[in-house]
């Protein structure tokens, strides 16, 4: 199978590639920088309007993962600018050359993510329910309709909306660890918002489930299916590294030391449950969020 991949250097393009690879699939890269020769990289330039057309000739699927890092660090206005480009204009250059094509690809894996949701407190958030407020949310929206191009041109569309991805190698867990480890971590907030997430295993398992689910199309919830909030996170997470959790980040100082971002990353809760992949066949390696701690920690 002929497989581009955007954001193929992130720590999920790595691990996303590798398993596409290993499969025997034929992995082209979508990079920014300068091709590394042989690699089967190619040049495309979003802000620029460039991408590099030779990179879909043939193709048979593409996943789709580029973005600025959300929480690389504090939302000014021109970094929110940053954040929302990377995304809605990617991927609308990408879908846009997709439809464009005489043979285009078979499938169309996008990331996305819960932001779409909004902070909703405990209810219980499918795909079937409607966007919420908030400028994650906003960015979600326009981020999956960017797709719409490649849908209208008979492509299978996916819109995987992630939650918080658990890995030693990148992502919120990987920053979470030294302050844990030293003893000095704690609940944020007053630890009742949910947190919906997914190990980096089952994200990879959930793109490949996409690429081979005929049956799946449209928005998917990518997340393990049983949500915690951030106090029993905070209290599994201490257990599994054998460490007390007694330093909690009251809200003033987390709004203080993050401003907009931390009402949106830290603060939110949005209860998300998987329904579409479970139903389409796909079973979670690591549903519970102690196993899942325990296997993606188990080198510390």
């Amino acid at each position: 199978m002929e497989t581009l991949v955007t954001g193929a250097t992130g720590f999920v393009g790595t691990a996303v590639v590798g398993a596409l690879r290993a499969g025997g699939a034929n992995v082209r890269r979508l990079v920014r920088s300068r091709p590394t020769p042989g690699a089967d990289d190619f040049l495309w330039d979003p802000s620029a309007g460039h991408l590099d057309v030779s990179a879909l000739d043939g193709l048979d699927a593409v996943v789709h993962l580029a973005g600025e890092n959300i929480a690389g660090g504090r939302w000014t206005e021109a970094r929110k600018r940053r954040i929302r480009e990377s995304r809605v204009d990617g991927t609308s250059l990408l879908a846009a050359r997709l439809a464009a094509l005489e043979r285009p690809p078979r499938v169309f894996v996008s990331a996305s993510a819960v932001g779409y949701y909004g902070n909703r407190g405990a209810e219980l958030l499918t795909e079937a329910s409607p966007p919420g407020k908030g400028f994650l949310a906003r960015v979600c929206v326009d981020w999956e309709a960017a797709l719409q191009p490649a849908a209208d041109r008979g492509i299978r569309t996916l819109a995987l909306r992630f939650g918080v991805i658990l890995s030693r190698s990148g992502g919120a867990l990987a920053k979470m660890l030294r302050p844990f480890k030293l003893g000095v971590g704690g609940t944020m907030g007053d630890g009742r918002q949910y947190m919906s997430w997914i190990t980096l295993d089952d994200v990879v398992g959930a793109i490949r489930h996409a690429l081979a689910s005929e049956s799946l199309a449209g928005p998917v919830n990518a997340v393990a299916p049983k949500p915690v909030t951030n106090l029993e996170f905070t209290k599994t997470l201490g257990r599994v590294l054998h460490r007390p959790t007694i330093f909690p980040l009251p809200a003033p100082a987390a709004r203080l030391a993050l401003g907009e971002m931390a009402d949106e990353l830290l603060l939110a809760s949005t209860r998300v449950e998987p329904r579409r992949l479970p139903d389409s066949g796909y079973t979670f390696r690591f549903p519970t969020i102690e196993g899942a701690l325990r296997h993606v920690l188990a080198a510390h």
